[in-house]
């Protein structure tokens, strides 16, 4: 079963993104901040990471960043997603998402992006 970790400040959306992976038959680990994501992925070792851009004070494309720049973690497909921010024009940077979804997002886009990103990583 492929794991899947969900970071997101928002516990409402994080509850809804659980149910639609988990119903569609991934395990999935959430974490409301991205202060321990490091150590968090260390620990479960997931396949792909839902990370959210607005994390209190901290910035999802910094925290991205530092996962895409770590050989350890480089390979893990990393999808941002925002409400209010566009990151879409710098999928091709250094440190970059492998993809964006904006909010509110459709589920079908959702888990196609999710399915996408884990085809191509296998």
């Amino acid at each position: 079963m492929r794991r899947i970790l969900a970071v997101d400040d928002d516990s409402d959306i994080l509850e809804v993104i659980q149910y639609i992976l988990e119903d569609s038959g991934y395990e999935v680990e959430t974490l409301a901040n991205g202060h321990q994501l490091l150590d968090k992925i260390k620990e479960n070792q997931p396949d792909l990471i839902l990370l959210d851009i607005m994390l209190g004070t901290l910035d999802g494309r910094d925290l991205c960043r530092s996962i895409k720049t770590n050989k350890e973690t480089h390979n893990i497909p990393v999808i941002l997603i925002s409400a209010s921010h566009d990151v879409s024009n710098s999928l091709n940077q250094i440190g970059a998402p492998d993809d964006y979804i904006a909010k509110p997002f459709d589920i079908d886009v959702l888990l196609g992006s999710i399915s996408r990103q884990l085809n191509a990583a296998a």
